[in-house]
């Protein structure tokens, strides 16, 4: 695979463990200079050039676009998409992070939890505002805006108007949040690469200081999350778009309460807080969708008649545990698997040698209708959520590419 970073900081953590890992994993990759690129358009020829010569080929396209390049960075990665090349992060998915109102009101319709929000622009709608989200103390937050960056603790009313009367002077777009007092200065960073979610820690704020961003001094612990919170997260970057995210959520008396999605998540941090490859498992991701594109079944219909791309997943105490794929009888039903997921191991292409282990999930291109005849026949008169469990003496799939949540 051939791999493009987009980075204005090639000298900083994230940027040489992601190129580190792709290299010895055999890959070829450059870092570039995201400012450093010139879009051009033409009739049916998208192309770019960098450096004022004519871009190379590219497999795929793994964006770290700062904050204060956001248009122009979402701009190139948006190019890449135009010519084909897979992007980890899409410019969409990228510009629906970034903005802190869209990404809350995308969250806030597909009922994910969020703390209470209020975004007002007339003088005379703060104080109601701030009512409305429980009174003070209340977070004021500016729309656009990273590592703690525009987040301020007011801890009254008079207060809050004041700080939020003095952004708006200065054209500032600022949103009134309820401070989730039960959290105690305490956040969870959980790292969703694909759909799931491969390393999670907890920051603690230190003193006086409410924010417990890791620039902000925040202490770090390794922490295993619930599924619910699992489950959060990974929901959460779908609904953005993004495929690469760091997720943060405050620990809520009702549950995990999502405050923002970062489509350029540090690694830094969380690596060394728990000494896991995360840049790997990202490294990994990439390639096997280089690989197997017919991954996203949301973009592809079926190849040819007949034949479509479904998920079977191999649930503990399954006739299929400890038999090898070749010994399975998929391939004698026209079946092939494409990516195995064991964990957090992506696997693409596994050998037919390989044995089956409880809970994994297969990737696999084949005869639908032999699929279908997989699903138990209660379960096919309901409607389907995204992997079904099969009984012991069966696998399962999804019956059809349209039952898959866009």
């Amino acid at each position: 695979m051939k791999l493009a970073i987009l980075s204005c900081g090639p000298r900083c953590y994230s940027t040489r463990r992601l190129k580190e890992a792709a290299e010895s994993r055999g890959h070829q990759v450059d870092v570039l200079n995201t400012l450093k690129f010139a879009i051009d358009l033409d009739r049916g020829s998208p192309d770019l050039y960098y450096r004022q010569k004519l871009l190379g080929d590219y497999d795929a396209v793994l964006p770290r676009i700062g904050a204060s390049i956001t248009y122009f960075g979402t701009a190139v990665v948006r190019q890449f998409q135009e010519m084909d090349i897979f992007c980890a992060n899409t410019a969409h998915g990228i510009m629906n992070s970034r903005d802190k109102l869209r990404s809350l009101q995308l969250l806030s319709r597909h009922h994910v939890g969020i703390p209470k929000t209020n975004y007002v622009r007339d003088k005379r709608d703060v104080l109601p505002a701030i009512e409305r989200v429980g009174g003070a103390p209340v977070v004021i937050k500016l729309i656009e805006g990273t590592q703690g960056i525009g987040v301020l603790l007011a801890e009254t009313t008079q207060a809050a108007e004041s700080i939020i009367e003095l952004l708006q002077s200065q054209k500032q777009n600022v949103l009134v949040q309820k401070f989730v007092a039960e959290s105690k200065g305490k956040d969870i960073r959980a790292l969703v690469v694909g759909n799931q979610v491969v390393a999670a820690m907890r920051r603690v704020a230190q003193g006086q200081e409410f924010r417990s961003n890791v620039h902000r001094g925040g202490r770090t612990e390794a922490v295993e999350l619930t599924d619910q919170y699992k489950e959060t997260a990974i929901r959460a970057a779908q609904i953005m778009g993004l495929q690469v995210a760091g997720v943060d959520m405050l620990e809520g008396a009702d549950g995990p309460q999502i405050m923002e999605v970062n489509s350029s998540p540090g690694l830094e941090g969380i690596e060394t807080c728990t000494q896991l490859d995360i840049a790997g498992a990202i490294i990994d991701y990439i390639a096997a969708q280089v690989d197997f594109p017919e991954i996203d079944i949301r973009q592809r219909l079926t190849v040819s008649k007949g034949y479509g791309v479904s998920e079977l997943y191999i649930p503990e105490g399954s006739q299929y545990v400890g038999q090898t794929i070749s010994g399975s009888g998929l391939l004698e039903q026209d079946i092939n698997v494409l990516t195995l997921y064991r964990g957090n191991k992506v696997i693409p292409n596994p050998k037919v040698s390989r044995q089956l282990e409880p809970e994994d999930k297969l990737l696999c291109f084949g005869r639908m209708e032999n699929m279908r005849q997989m699903v138990p026949i209660k379960s096919r008169n309901k409607r389907s959520p995204k992997i079904k469990k099969l009984p012991d003496d069966s696998c399962d799939a999804l019956p059809d590419i349209a039952d898959k949540e866009s």
